[in-house]
């Protein structure tokens, strides 16, 4: 059975670092591009991070460049989120998904459209 699971959330303080897991069984991460999406109270669903399948492309939502980074790690088929520099309104539950073949366009905007699987999601707090 293919899923993704999460993990690495928690509460830290503003300034604060966290890593975020994602990873999959049942299929080959390496084959997809994998999202992170993020969901706070009373808002709607955000793009945050995104990784092409194939040709290692990114993309950030403005809010989180040069404080989070998206790697894979396809010997252990998992994805990774780096989060730096953390913010009280980066406070939300996280979650990871993928898209088999997805290969990021220069207009791609954070879109959660055409995405296969999806985890459970991980919940982050940054608060002092």
């Amino acid at each position: 059975q293919a899923q993704l699971v999460e993990s690495g959330g928690g509460l830290v303080q503003p300034g604060g670092s966290l890593r975020l897991s994602c990873h999959a069984s049942g299929f080959t991460l390496d084959d997809y591009g994998i999202g992170w999406f993020r969901q706070a109270p009373g808002k709607e669903r955000e793009g945050v991070s995104c990784l092409s399948s194939g040709d290692g492309h990114t993309y950030y939502t403005e809010s989180v460049k040069g404080r989070f980074t998206i790697s894979r790690d396809g010997a252990n088929n998992t994805v990774y989120l780096q989060m730096d520099s953390l913010k009280p309104e980066d406070t939300a539950v996280y979650y990871c998904a993928a898209a088999y073949g997805l290969s990021l366009s220069p207009n791609y905007r954070g879109s959660d459209r055409g995405f296969d699987y999806w985890g459970q999601g991980t919940q982050v707090t940054v608060s002092s």
